[in-house]
């Protein structure tokens, strides 16, 4: 990868600094990509957030169809209903 790296130091307890090596060494990369990866995956997740809509939001979407126009509605429901029918059971007619 080609990006400009800044050094910095900072200050970790013993458990980061264990799980740190753990990683580097499970993963085969220096501490620092470790870090690198997780703090991308942080902002990842913290994006993906940001993006979903709250559960009210998404219970009016889905109340108000969720997407779908009337025509691809019922055009579905045709094709739930047609499927239920080809599976009948003789005792079920």
């Amino acid at each position: 990868m080609a990006y400009a790296l800044t050094r910095t130091s900072m200050a970790l307890d013993q458990f980061t600094l264990k799980v740190l090596d753990l990683f580097a060494q499970k993963w085969g990369v220096p501490k620092a990509e470790v870090m690198r990866r997780a703090v991308r995956r942080l902002k990842e997740e913290e994006d993906m957030k940001e993006n979903c809509p709250k559960p009210l939001e998404a219970l009016e979407w889905l109340q108000k169809g969720g997407g779908m126009t009337v025509q691809e509605a019922e055009a579905f429901r045709e094709e739930v209903r047609a499927e239920r029918e080809a599976k009948r059971y003789w005792w079920e007619a």
